[in-house]
């Protein structure tokens, strides 16, 4: 399935953004890091209640109604941290993904990202 690319427009961004800010004050989620890049969203979080499927659903559902539209393909990727893990190191390379993707030069000129460590 070809990825529209609707994350390019700001305003499409930063309703998912607050989609993972209302997750969080909600108590569902605890955001550690994450990136929204043209076509998906890298999130590092914390579950604090519910299932992943719930959270991960009701964010993606909020998004995509308030912005009007479907947005998402079925499915995600998802990979459980476990304690021994760096946390930081996987912050670093979520919010390095604009670089690597060549969308930026640094981190900091790509304004759809955040980090609890930064």
């Amino acid at each position: 399935m070809h990825q529209v690319p609707v994350f390019t427009d700001f305003h499409a961004a930063r309703t998912l953004i607050h989609s993972l800010k209302s997750s969080d004050a909600l108590a569902r989620s605890e955001t550690l890091a994450f990136v929204v890049m043209p076509t998906h969203l890298h999130w590092l979080f914390i579950l604090k209640a519910g299932h992943l499927a719930e959270v991960v659903g009701a964010v993606t559902s909020v998004a995509a109604h308030r912005l009007g539209r479907r947005l998402w393909q079925p499915g995600y990727y998802d990979h459980g941290v476990r304690g021994d893990e760096d946390l930081r190191g996987m912050a670093r390379y979520i919010i390095g993904n604009p670089v690597r993707a060549r969308l930026v030069e640094r981190v900091g000129d790509y304004p759809h990202w955040d980090a609890v460590w930064l």
